[in-house]
C-alpha cells in the first residue's frame, strides 16, 4: 500500500542533519510494515529489533547503556553490521521498554548521521525535538484508500477539482460517492483493507474489525494504569454511542450511572494520549477560549466506529441517514482533519447554532459543517461569521463542488483536500 508517510521517511533519510526518528501511532496502523518496507527499498541492510518479542534485547536495554555499548550489542544480536550510510536500525515496540527511548538522544549525540528509526504505539512518549525527529502514522485516509484500490486517477481528479472548485460531473461524482460509502464501511485500517482487496468482498471485513476492536480493548486494560483501566475501557466502549446522541457531547453520566468528571477526566486524557480516541473541545461565541467541560470523542477509524456501532455494511453502502451513520460520517471527518494536522474544536453560540468542526492550525481557523442529505437546510456557517473570524468555511455534503456567497460546498469524499 502506498502511504504518504513514505515520502516523509525518504526526506528524513536524505537530510544530513537527521536525528533518530520515532514513528508513533495506534495499534495496527502499519508502523512495522512501513519501516520495514522503507528499509527494504532505501537501504542495503536493515537491522530489525522487536522489543516486545526479542526478550534478550528488551532486558539489556531496560537499564541505562552507553550508545557505543548498546550498538555493539545490537550488532552482535542481529549478526549484521551497523554501517553509517547503508544500514537502517529499527527498534520496534519502543513502548514495551520505555528505558530504551533514552538511547535515541545518546545515539544522536555520539553517532550523528546514523540511520535509526523506532516505532512506538500511541503518542504517550514525549521527546525533545532537539533529540529526535517524530512522525505520526494514522489509518489510511480516503486518498490512500483510493490508492490502495488502484484508483489513482480518481484521487488525482478530486484534488484537481477541489483546487479549481469545478464540479466533477455526474459520472465521476457518483463513482467517488460509491467509494466514499465503501470507505465508511471498511475504514483505513490496513488489515481491513487487505481483507477487502483480496476478493473485493466485504463479508470478511467485520471479522477483521471485531478482532482489532478486541485487541484494542486488551491494550486498554493491560497498558492503562491499574487504577484507571476499567474506567478507560468503559469510556472507550461508549464513544460511538455517545456521538450518536442528539448533541454528540460526551457525558460522564452516560458511561455509567453516576459518572463524574472526577472519575473520568484522567482516563479520557490517557485514551487521547494513547491514540485510542480523538478529542474536540467546545469554543463558545466569539471567544477563542475552550470550554473543557464540553467535548466530543471520536474513535480513530471510521471502520472501527461503524463496527462498534453495529451498523451493517449495506446500510452504509446505501447512504442511508440515521443518528449512527451520521456519527460514523462525523468520525470520518474528525479522522481526516487530525491526519491533516488540525487541532479539533467545535463552535457553539449557545442554543441557537453549532458548527461541528472548527479547525485550528498555525493560529488560523477553518469552519466546517456537514450534512448527509443535500436537501437539509443549514445556516450555521453564516451565523459563525458574525462572532468568530475564520480563514475559510466549507459545507461538506453529498453534492458536487460548488460555491456559495459565504462558503464552499465540497463533496464528502473531498474532505482530505482541506489541508
Amino acid at each position: 500500500m502506498r502511504r504518504k508517510c513514505m515520502d516523509t521517511l525518504i526526506q528524513w533519510k536524505r537530510n544530513p542533519k537527521r536525528k533518530p526518528l520515532v514513528l508513533q501511532g495506534g495499534r495496527q496502523t502499519g508502523k512495522t510494515w512501513l519501516l520495514r518496507e522503507f528499509g527494504n527499498r532505501q537501504y542495503e541492510n536493515t537491522i530489525y529489533i522487536n522489543l516486545e518479542t526479542d526478550r534478550p534485547v528488551a532486558e539489556y536495554l531496560s537499564v541505562p547503556r552507553e550508545a557505543e555499548e548498546a550498538l555493539l550489542f545490537l550488532e552482535t544480536f542481529s549478526h549484521k553490521p551497523l554501517l553509517r550510510d547503508s544500514t537502517l536500525l529499527i527498534l520496534d515496540g519502543l513502548e514495551c521498554v520505555p528505558e530504551a527511548s533514552a538511547l535515541l538522544p545518546a545515539i544522536a549525540l555520539d553517532f550523528p548521521g546514523y540511520h535509526v528509526a523506532a516505532a512506538e504505539r500511541g503518542t504517550l512518549g514525549k521527546y525533545d525535538s532537539g533529540d529526535v525527529d517524530t512522525l505520526r502514522l494514522y489509518p489510511l485516509d480516503f486518498e490512500e484508500f483510493l490508492w490502495a484500490n488502484k484508483d489513482y486517477g480518481l484521487a488525482k481528479y478530486i484534488r484537481e477539482h477541489f483546487s479549481a472548485q469545478e464540479p466533477m460531473g455526474k459520472k465521476l461524482h457518483e463513482k467517488a460517492m460509491v467509494q466514499f460509502y465503501l470507505y465508511l464501511a471498511i475504514g483505513g485500517m490496513p488489515e481491513a483493507i487487505c481483507k477487502y482487496r483480496k476478493e473485493k468482498k466485504l463479508l470478511m471485513v467485520p471479522d477483521a474489525q471485531q478482532k482489532l476492536l478486541a485487541l484494542l480493548q486488551v491494550d486498554i486494560t493491560s497498558k492503562a494504569p491499574e487504577t484507571l483501566a476499567r474506567h478507560c475501557q468503559n469510556c472507550w466502549l461508549s464513544v460511538t454511542a455517545q456521538l450518536s446522541r442528539a448533541n454528540g457531547k460526551f457525558q460522564y453520566r452516560q458511561v455509567v450511572k453516576g459518572g463524574t468528571a472526577k472519575i473520568y477526566q484522567e482516563p479520557i486524557r490517557w485514551l487521547v494520549g494513547g491514540e485510542f480516541v480523538y478529542r474536540s473541545s467546545k469554543v463558545t461565541g466569539c471567544s477563542q477560549e475552550t470550554d473543557n467541560a464540553s467535548f466530543r470523542l471520536y474513535l480513530t477509524d471510521t471502520g472501527l466506529s461503524s463496527c462498534q456501532a453495529g451498523i451493517p455494511s449495506y446500510t452504509l453502502l446505501s447512504g442511508e441517514e440515521s443518528p449512527k451513520t451520521r456519527a460514523v460520517a462525523e468520525t470520518y471527518l474528525a479522522q481526516t482533519f487530525v491526519q491533516n494536522g488540525y487541532t479539533l474544536y467545535y463552535w457553539s453560540s449557545g442554543n441557537q447554532a453549532e458548527v461541528p468542526f472548527l479547525l485550528e492550525k498555525n493560529h488560523e481557523y477553518i469552519a466546517v459543517d456537514f450534512r448527509l442529505n443535500a436537501h437539509q437546510k443549514l445556516r450555521n456557517l453564516s451565523r459563525i461569521e458574525d462572532s468568530f473570524s475564520t480563514k475559510q468555511k466549507f459545507l461538506v455534503s453529498p453534492e458536487d463542488f460548488q460555491s456559495k456567497e459565504l462558503y464552499r460546498i465540497i463533496p464528502l469524499y473531498a474532505a482530505f483536500c482541506i489541508d
